[in-house]
């Protein structure tokens, strides 16, 4: 891609000075109400010229937009890839979140699969489906959410494809550098590990839960179901500090630590005590007659990050929630203080 006077390749980063194209808000600006224009007045390409005029871009991102694909160069040789899709009224609803709170969302959940892998995500392509009479003042925030969201993690924008459907459908692949630790992968848990959470749980599942029961409070669970907050930057902290395996608590704690149980042929014991309870789950367990602890253990959407360390290895920021033990049957298990928890263990899309 030819660099021109407004490219961010001529503007490296700490110049002090960050284009930003005068079609879209800066972050924190409001986005005139009332436009009458829509995604079929706008048309497809200057769609995409929406999203990507004045884009920055990560150091390691040989070739961004405006080509059939990106390149990317990884200090590792290695470079991660990962997908995941959000579809309107399965993933958001438009009455329940603005539209940069979707586009904060897109991003989150998407980069929590790299953190997860204990690496750095570095850039995304977006798959963007909406309806013809969506109106341009929603995208236009939308992008502004997607943008401030990517300078959270880290994360450039290099390049997607847009089409027409009948629901908002958001597609991302992320790519991640594995850097010099390599990939921590669901298969490294062994006996005597300890497992360790960094981020919420519950939040998101508590915040599902009000707002399906047409509340809007407590504000700071139904803030958690609307953006999910992943703890940026500790995969790779964990990964520098030895963790043997490691996962996105995406749909609930004790079903994702099932998924490393099973790949590394352990047993799995959740000491329900060591997740405290947060008076705002609490809330909303008696306000909907719910143990609140199945928010806790099996609601999902919240992005932490569940891994398992050698003794001793745990890196601050991280909460030592239970133990890796020998399988004691066939099939592994992940237990609730040394027993079964009953009931189901988290979110099946298709179930």
């Amino acid at each position: 891609m030819k660099p021109t006077e407004e490219s961010p390749m001529n503007n490296p980063a700490g110049s002090g000075h960050t284009p930003w194209p005068f079609s879209t808000p800066r972050p924190g600006e409001p986005v005139p109400a009332g436009s009458p224009q829509t995604l079929a007045d706008l048309g497809e390409f200057e769609l995409i010229d929406l999203i990507t005029k004045g884009l920055p871009q990560h150091d390691q991102v040989q070739l961004g937009p405006g080509d059939d694909a990106a390149i990317i160069t990884s200090r590792g040789g290695r470079t991660l890839i990962s997908l995941d899709t959000l579809v309107e009224g399965v993933h958001f609803r438009r009455d329940w979140s603005s539209a940069m709170d979707i586009g904060r969302k897109t991003v989150a959940v998407n980069a929590a699969d790299i953190e997860a892998m204990g690496a750095r995500p570095i850039g995304l392509v977006l798959g963007f489906s909406a309806p013809g009479d969506l109106s341009v003042t929603w995208v236009r925030y939308f992008v502004q959410g997607l943008r401030e969201e990517c300078v959270r993690a880290g994360v450039a924008l290099i390049g997607g494809d847009t089409t027409r459907s009948r629901d908002i459908t958001l597609a991302v692949t992320i790519l991640g550098d594995t850097g010099p630790e390599g990939p921590v992968l669901r298969s490294g848990a062994r006996p005597g590990d300890l497992v360790a959470l960094c981020g919420r749980v519950g939040w998101a599942a508590a915040g599902l839960a009000a707002l399906s029961r047409g509340f809007r409070m407590p504000k700071a669970v139904v803030e958690a179901q609307q953006v999910p907050q992943p703890p940026y930057g500790q995969g790779s902290r964990a990964a520098a500090a030895g963790a043997t395996a490691m996962i996105d608590v995406s749909d609930g704690l004790l079903a994702d630590l099932g998924h490393i149980a099973s790949r590394s042929h352990v047993d799995i014991d959740v000491h329900k005590g060591a997740l405290g309870m947060p008076e705002p789950i609490r809330s909303v367990g008696q306000a909907t007659g719910t143990d609140p602890y199945v928010f806790l253990l099996t609601g999902g959407e919240d992005h932490a990050l569940a891994a398992t360390f050698p003794p001793g290895s745990v890196p601050e920021g991280w909460t030592v929630i239970g133990t890796v033990q020998e399988v004691h049957d066939r099939r592994p298990t992940v237990t609730v203080d040394g027993r079964p928890w009953e009931g189901t263990q988290g979110y099946d899309h298709f179930h």
